[in-house]
C-alpha cells in the first residue's frame, strides 16, 4: 500500500481504536494487508473471512474451542458481512488485547449471547459448557454441566428468571473477575497478548505467520 494512502487509513482506523498507538495500527494494517492476500483477496476491498480469522485465534492465541472462535469472529464483524474489515479487525484488537474491564465485559457477554437477544439462557449455558468440557464421558459431563450451571445461574441470575441478562452478568463480574470468562475462554491470556505484540509491533513476524 503506498504511503500516503496507507497514512490517510492510518488516520482514520486510529480514531475508533484508541488503545493503540498510530505506529501500531499501521503494524496491524499491514498484517490484515498480508492475511487478506494468503487469503486470496484483493486488498482495494481487503476482508478477512472466518477460516483466516480462526487460523489467528488457533496459531497466535491458542483458542481451540469451535463454538467460541465462532462467536469471537462474529463479535469481531459488528456489520454482520461475514468478513471482518480493516475497521472491525483494528477495532476488535483493541477491546480483545487492551480493553479496559467494562469493554471486556461488554465483549464475554457478546461472545456468550449465542442468540443475539441480549440473554444468555440455561439451554446456552448448557450448549457452551458441554462443548468445552466435552473431553468426559457424556453422563457423568451432562449431570456435571447441570450442577455447575445451577450453581453459576444461583451466583449470577440476580433477578431469578433463569437466564442471565447483561446487568446480571455486570454485576456478578464486577463482584467477583473470575466469573468474566465463566462459560470459557474467549479473551487471550497476557502471555499469548505479549506473543502477539512483540511479533507484530516489534516487526518480528515470520513469514510463515
Amino acid at each position: 500500500m503506498e504511503q500516503r494512502k496507507m497514512k490517510k487509513l492510518v488516520d482514520s482506523v486510529s480514531k475508533i481504536a484508541h488503545s493503540f498507538k498510530k505506529s501500531e495500527v499501521e503494524c496491524l494494517i499491514q498484517l490484515f494487508d498480508s492475511l487478506v492476500e494468503k487469503q486470496g483477496g484483493k486488498i482495494a476491498n481487503a476482508q478477512l473471512d472466518r477460516n483466516t480469522f480462526r487460523g489467528i485465534l488457533y496459531n497466535i492465541f491458542g483458542m481451540t474451542d469451535d463454538m467460541l472462535m465462532n462467536r469471537v469472529f462474529f463479535v469481531f464483524d459488528k456489520d454482520g458481512d461475514n468478513y471482518v474489515s480493516i475497521q472491525e479487525w483494528v477495532k476488535g484488537l483493541s477491546v480483545f488485547l487492551r480493553g479496559t474491564f467494562e469493554e471486556k465485559i461488554k465483549f464475554c457477554f457478546e461472545v456468550y449471547n449465542l442468540t443475539g437477544d441480549g440473554y444468555i439462557s440455561r439451554e446456552k449455558i448448557f450448549d457452551m459448557l458441554k462443548n468445552s468440557l466435552s473431553q468426559q464421558s457424556s453422563e457423568e459431563n451432562e449431570e456435571g454441566i447441570k450442577e455447575l450451571i445451577d450453581l453459576t445461574l444461583k451466583k449470577m441470575d440476580y433477578d431469578n428468571d433463569d437466564k442471565i441478562s447483561f446487568a446480571d452478568f455486570e454485576r456478578a463480574v464486577k463482584k467477583d473477575q473470575l466469573l468474566l470468562e465463566v462459560f470459557g475462554p474467549c479473551l487471550p491470556d497476557t502471555k499469548s497478548c505479549l506473543h502477539f505484540e512483540t511479533l507484530i509491533f516489534k516487526n518480528k513476524m515470520p513469514a510463515s505467520f
